[in-house]
């Protein structure tokens, strides 16, 4: 694999990790907006737009809900089986991989609203009941496209954060959910983020007794932790401590590795197009050596930096190479 990027089919507004899930059936004004994006936000040009650029796959989120489409319970919309199979079918066109990301679990995994909790709850996990109902949202995901020559990978959940989430009961989710993919195909890679607030290797024992299995790890340089460094700083970590990281996690005859999210996005006030270039081409370099490749957060967003499609259009990455 090289490398990949982060396909947002959800609206989104101000600010990159703020999602607008909308109630009521398509029929609706909320459903109509909603479909209007979904029929409009992604078309067919930007998966040419893709490939052209020397992109090898698509990582699309899904929300838990996609497998009652297309009468998904209250809150949420009816529709999105619709605009994932018109994925599947543009990725088949242009030659692209497809990793279909469950980005929200029944009940929440991360308490985030991307998650679509809507209080800041975290549930997952807490009853037999959430998780054998996901695993049946991955058993209708892997039936549904094990067929698709597209059908790259499977992520099982993501961002599971610790401790709401226990390594055990994530442990017994991650086996039975590798188990419904492998149910339907044998050739999907099989995607397991690690937790939040977890130590970064601790899915290297599970994963590394399961073909096909990937560990997916999240690097971001723009949160709280990095305000007040400089772009050298920022730029030493990357090199250091993620670098390490992720030698850490990518061993000989082990499980794949992923940096499933990065972004181009620092707290470095007033940098320079130059700083920003660098940014961008240091954590290619170093999110390179990932054995599954990496994936840009996110292909188009309001705001530019966060925009794969505006990086590439304004010259502050270039992916052909």
């Amino acid at each position: 694999m090289s490398r990949e990027l982060y396909l947002d089919p959800f609206i989104r507004f101000l600010r990159p990790d703020r999602v607008i899930y909308i109630n009521v059936d398509r029929s609706g004004l909320p459903g109509e907006l909603l479909g209007n994006h979904w029929d409009t936000f992604i078309v067919e040009e930007d998966f040419k737009f893709i490939a052209s650029n020397g992109l090898t796959a698509v990582r699309i989120p899904v929300g838990w809900w996609i497998a009652s489409d297309p009468n998904p319970p209250a809150p949420y919309v009816g529709g999105s089986t619709e605009a994932l199979d018109r994925a599947f079918k543009w990725a088949e066109k242009y030659m692209l991989g497809v990793i279909v990301d469950l980005h929200a679990a029944p009940g929440s995994q991360n308490g985030w609203e991307h998650s679509a909790s809507r209080d800041g709850s975290q549930e997952w996990g807490t009853t037999e009941a959430s998780i054998a109902q996901t695993v049946q949202v991955i058993d209708f995901l892997a039936s549904r496209y094990a067929k698709s020559p597209s059908l790259l990978a499977v992520e099982l959940m993501n961002e599971p954060m610790a401790p709401g989430v226990t390594l055990d009961n994530l442990v017994r989710y991650y086996k039975a959910g590798y188990a419904a993919v492998r149910r339907h195909t044998t050739e999907a890679y099989v995607v397991m983020s690690n937790r939040l607030s977890a130590d970064s290797d601790e899915l290297l024992q599970l994963a590394g007794g399961l073909p096909g299995a990937v560990i997916d790890v999240h690097y971001y340089v723009f949160n709280s932790s990095f305000t007040n460094m400089t772009a050298q700083q920022n730029i030493d970590f990357i090199q250091t401590n993620y670098a390490a990281d992720l030698n850490g996690l990518t061993r000989r005859n082990g499980p794949l590795s992923f940096v499933g999210e990065w972004v181009a996005v620092w707290n470095v006030p007033n940098a320079t197009k130059e700083e920003y270039q660098r940014l961008a081409q240091v954590q290619m370099e170093v999110y390179g050596q990932a054995t599954f490749g990496w994936a840009y957060w996110t292909l188009k967003n309001v705001n530019n930096y966060w925009s794969l499609e505006w990086m590439i259009k304004n010259g502050y990455i270039s992916l052909k190479h």
